[in-house]
């Protein structure tokens, strides 16, 4: 199988792979070559695969959709991080959730200070 891997600004990762292990919207899900083709809807969390040397590696994904075609694992989601092991895959996980905190933190002020000065400028048409 051949795992792609891909957000908006380009391809996180392009790998050969045996298994692909991940949470979707319906729970846990272990992919093989042989399974059947499908797609599904990804949750924010962890993906795992098995690299060519049999180690798992974890890859910090946000929602996303997963669609099985053949050999192929096609991913596509907003951001992914490729942690490595377990304990990497949390300390990546947590500072990408704290980020996307922070980003969120600002988006919130710049649009209470863009009503506040809608709210000043119909203030002024009176």
């Amino acid at each position: 199988m051949r795992l792609l891997l891909s957000v908006p600004t380009g391809v996180v990762l392009d790998v050969p792979t045996s298994k692909v292990t991940g949470e979707s919207d319906r729970g846990s899900f272990t992919l093989l070559p042989r399974h059947a083709d499908g797609v599904m809807l990804l949750r924010q969390g962890l993906l795992s695969y098995l690299d060519e040397t049999g180690a798992e590696v974890f890859v910090a994904v946000d929602e996303g959709v997963l669609v099985k075609a053949g050999g192929d694992v096609r991913v596509a989601c907003r951001r992914a991080v490729v942690a490595g092991d377990l304990a990497n895959a949390k300390r990546a996980l947590t500072a990408h959730l704290e980020l996307q905190s922070d980003n969120d933190r600002r988006a919130r002020a710049a649009l209470r200070s863009l009503e506040a000065e809608v709210l000043r400028r119909m203030g002024d048409l009176s």
